[in-house]
């Protein structure tokens, strides 16, 4: 069992913005942040992060909770599971009270790579490509690469080092082959480039053949530590340079980054042998960065390109996009002395919009009435995932480039008709009254609850009209209830700041209570004339101190 105090240190450590954020692309809204909820399927974001009360919850299914509860919900993991993660992630070691957990991350893939690095330093054929490629001496130190030798060798050495075999398959630097019952290394006789999380952990391998093996370049497999979609290469030596200089340039490979930072440019990144997918946007919208593709002009490089411009764009992130005609590449490039020439082209690069449009004006023959008018078709498709304003700009842009074979603007009709957006309501709710001043009060025993004795002398959940089973929750401090998360992460509700603002307020609300109950005890007919007349004097009397601001018990 993981220890109380463990857990407890873990969460501080915790901010659910940067734990939520690196599984669902988040936007600023007033002091919180929202996204399309990721539980269920809507339109509009309803899912809503609060970094003040440090939970999340979604206004349209009511899934809510802190940073732990996310990743039991996201990962579908259990308690102890989501911990585990996190911790693995946050290079925090967790303790148990039973000592046979007692243990840290496992080291198989630090130990590895150290024993790599060394290997390259005695592998000629290996220093020879790195130095061909225009690689510094520094730059082999500063992105840890490496050699990885036969499988064999690789097995012997994770034994020698009183690591199990199991443990570096589940790192994934070990694969099983269970028809032969037979392990073998993941990386054999291929250049090393380790693969970090943000955070600065290594989770994987990347690996470049320099024997002729079919596959050129390898990357680690998925394992509980590492998704190739949502690692940049090298974002952790880059993170501060793309905060500091508000800019990231995503390249296709590991060579590209490395020459990138050699020649000064060390807010560079790469994809993992993948396209750019939604789950790298997380990673991309911290800093709210200017986002430049270097991308290689052959046909797969424009189509990956045209894919990720569209992705970007579609997501709101300013930037754009500089392909590499002649076979070049950024790494080419910088070995050629051609740094300024690389500098000028990324401080002036295509703008996604742009790019797209002209890609696919690009793929028809505008020749061909038929294929003009498939091409206009596809244009607007694309436009339509953009904000109104934009799909009005760029509409024109559309037809100017279409116009010289007869098209007008007029012809792009896009009919963006808005409809009222509901899923925004708060659950507190949909279908349901709200009161302000109950939700007010419910919200400043959440928050101070130094007033909870105060408050219960003169309220108890009765009283409330519309929200007392809240109002029990919350004196109950049931904090995982949905509809009390609402509360807390909803910013048009808003808490007493101090005890004079809850007296005075306290009055008001009461006054208007033992009025509403004066006016009660007047028409009925169903008790005594003694009881009654009791009553009216003991509301009378409730009534005129409460105008006088005393406040009055339930008792008197």
């Amino acid at each position: 069992m993981i220890a109380q105090d463990s857990i407890e240190a873990l969460k501080a450590r915790l901010d659910i913005v940067d734990v939520v954020g690196s599984y669902v692309e988040l936007k600023k809204a007033g002091g919180n942040f929202k996204a399309p909820c990721p539980f269920h399927d809507e339109k509009s974001p309803s899912f809503v992060v609060s970094p003040q009360k440090q939970i999340f919850h979604c206004f349209g299914c009511g899934a809510g909770g802190d940073a732990v509860k996310f990743v039991m919900e996201y990962e579908k993991l259990n308690y102890p599971e989501a911990l585990e993660k996190l911790a693995e992630s946050y290079n925090f070691t967790l303790t148990y009270t039973d000592n046979k957990h007692n243990k840290p991350r496992s080291q198989v893939m630090d130990k590895l790579n150290e024993w790599y690095q060394t290997l390259l330093t005695h592998n000629q054929t290996a220093l020879s490509y790195i130095q061909e490629r225009g690689i510094y001496e520094s730059s082999i130190e500063k992105f840890g690469i490496g050699y990885a030798p036969d499988s064999n060798a690789t097995i012997n050495y994770i034994k020698s080092q009183q690591f199990s075999i199991k443990e570096a398959v589940d790192m994934g630097v070990v694969g099983y082959n269970q028809e032969r019952n037979q392990t073998y290394a993941r990386f054999i006789e291929r250049i090393t480039f380790p693969i970090y999380s943000a955070n600065g952990s290594i989770v994987g391998f990347g690996g470049r053949t320099i024997t002729g093996h079919q596959a050129k370049y390898v990357n680690s497999p998925e394992t509980a530590f590492f998704n190739k979609s949502r690692l940049l290469y090298a974002y952790h030596l880059a993170k501060q340079t793309v905060h500091k200089k508000q800019e990231i340039i995503i390249t296709e490979g590991y060579l590209d980054v490395i020459m990138l930072h050699q020649a000064g440019f060390d807010n560079a990144v790469a994809t993992l042998g993948t396209a750019l997918t939604h789950e790298h946007l997380p990673l991309l919208r911290k800093g709210s960065p200017r986002v430049v593709m270097a991308y290689d002009g052959d046909k797969a490089g424009r189509a990956a390109a045209l894919k990720a411009s569209k992705l970007l764009s579609a997501s709101g992130f300013n930037g754009g996009v500089v392909v590499f005609g002649g076979g070049l590449d950024p790494a080419d490039m910088v070995k050629e002395g051609r740094v300024e020439e690389l500098g000028n082209m990324f401080r002036d690069p295509k703008p996604f919009i742009e790019f797209v449009l002209d890609e696919i004006l690009s793929l028809y023959n505008l020749q061909d009435p038929k294929a003009k008018e498939a091409c206009m078709q596809e244009g607007i498709a694309y436009l339509k995932t953009l904000s109104p304003i934009l799909q009005e700009e760029y509409k024109t842009y559309l037809a100017s480039r279409l116009g010289g074979l007869g098209v007008s603007p007029s012809l792009l009709r896009l009919n963006n008709q808005t409809q009222p957006n509901m899923n925004n309501a708060p659950l507190v709710q949909q279908n349901k009254h709200r009161d302000m001043w109950e939700l007010s009060l419910i919200k400043t025993i959440l928050e101070k609850p130094e007033f909870i004795d105060h408050i219960l002398d003169v309220i108890e959940p009765s009283l409330l009209q519309f929200h007392s089973r809240e109002f029990s929750a919350a004196l109950a401090s049931k904090l995982d209830d949905p509809e009390l998360m609402a509360i807390m992460v909803d910013e048009s509700i808003v808490s007493l700041k101090d005890e004079e603002s809850l007296n005075a307020e306290l009055c008001t609300f009461l006054t208007k209570y033992y009025e509403r109950e004066l006016k009660k005890i007047n028409i009925t007919t169903n008790i005594s004339f003694e009881e009654k007349a009791f009553y009216i004097r003991k509301f009378r009397g409730k009534i005129a101190k409460l105008k006088r601001s005393e406040l009055v018990s339930l008792s008197d």
